[in-house]
């Protein structure tokens, strides 16, 4: 038994170890609004989150930033050791500033499903960054250090590529969050 327990703690080292971060951050930018605007006229106005000639109320960017360390044996053959795997995301969203009791109640409203909506984007992310830091401790050895980066490197880019589609995918299917009462009619 002791025998088996010093194997395995000397092996310890050699075993791939993941590690994923996760940041998200909130920005708000101030609506201000008149007793007789529509909270939609008011959002849109201070809006700067502008895209392909539309004006949307709020935005999630996100990105996942990889690394990864091997260890080389003396015949050249090299295995990955640990990766990090960080996630950042900031979603931007409107504060209302002003407005009358029905104004705020209806904002509020309208705020929570398009939190909601933006957090939908975040888990895609973080969904991503998940896949990308397990696919890289699944790489197999390769018979170089240099082939094994760009294999490594390789899948992580398609994973992600493959995250980005599914985003465009969940705006397209939401209705850029309509579907989830992330709109305003007035």
């Amino acid at each position: 038994m002791k025998r088996l327990s010093l194997v395995l703690l000397l092996a310890l080292p050699l075993l791939a170890q993941a590690e994923v971060d996760e940041h998200l951050q909130y920005q708000h930018y101030d609506v201000p609004i008149a007793s007789d605007d529509s909270l939609r006229q008011a959002i849109n106005r201070a809006s700067s989150i502008h895209q392909a000639g539309q004006i949307y109320h709020a935005y999630n960017a996100w990105n996942v930033q990889w690394r990864f360390w091997w260890y080389e044996e003396r015949d050249g053959r090299c295995r990955l050791t640990r990766t990090h795997t960080q996630l950042t995301s900031q979603i931007t969203l409107p504060r209302l500033a002003g407005g009358d009791g029905q104004q705020r109640q209806r904002f509020a409203q309208y705020l929570q499903a398009l939190r909601e909506h933006e957090l939908g984007h975040y888990r895609i992310g973080q969904a991503a960054a998940a896949e990308i830091d397990t696919a890289l401790l699944a790489t197999p050895e390769y018979p170089s250090c240099a082939e094994l980066q760009r294999q490594a490197n390789q899948r992580a880019n398609t994973i992600l590529q493959q995250h980005i589609e599914r985003e465009r995918r969940y705006d397209r299917d939401t209705g850029h969050g309509r579907s989830q009462g992330a709109w305003l009619t007035e």
